[in-house]
């Protein structure tokens, strides 16, 4: 008897074990795109900053607010490419972190499950050889 409950609370871990991964795999995924997005946000503004770049220090840079175009200074706009370019590049970073951790815990949870099936596995060939006797 004492067999049949261990089993039972084998099968529930596993089953809590492999909801954990499967959310886990989920963060991943959600850190995936959002780095991904940033990825192109970064490519965007590493080609504005070269065309600023690339500017007289006369020429005239408008900025999109809503449907209207309005001036800018060309050094305003350099530095505020810049900033924008830097917070990219944390947040990008950021992610990378959080992939990393996230990949390392989901290698941690793997390691549970696989665990937890051998006991599985063995408690079941201790079960089946105790009914044999």
């Amino acid at each position: 008897m004492s067999f049949i409950r261990e089993i039972q609370a084998l099968e529930k871990h596993m089953q809590e074990l492999g909801e954990k991964f499967q959310a886990q795999q989920k963060e991943m995924q959600k850190a995936a795109r959002g780095r991904e997005q940033l990825e192109t946000q970064r490519q965007e503004n590493t080609m504005v900053k070269e065309e600023l770049d690339i500017l007289e220090a006369d020429a005239n840079v408008f900025k999109m607010i809503g449907p209207v175009l309005v001036k800018q200074d060309l050094s305003e706009a350099r530095m505020t490419v810049d900033k924008r370019l830097e917070y990219i590049n944390k947040e990008i970073e950021r992610y990378e972190k959080q992939l990393e951790g996230g990949k390392s815990e989901g290698d941690k949870i793997r390691d549970n499950i696989q665990k937890a099936q051998e006991r599985y596995k063995q408690m079941m060939a201790a079960m089946q050889q105790q009914q044999q006797r």
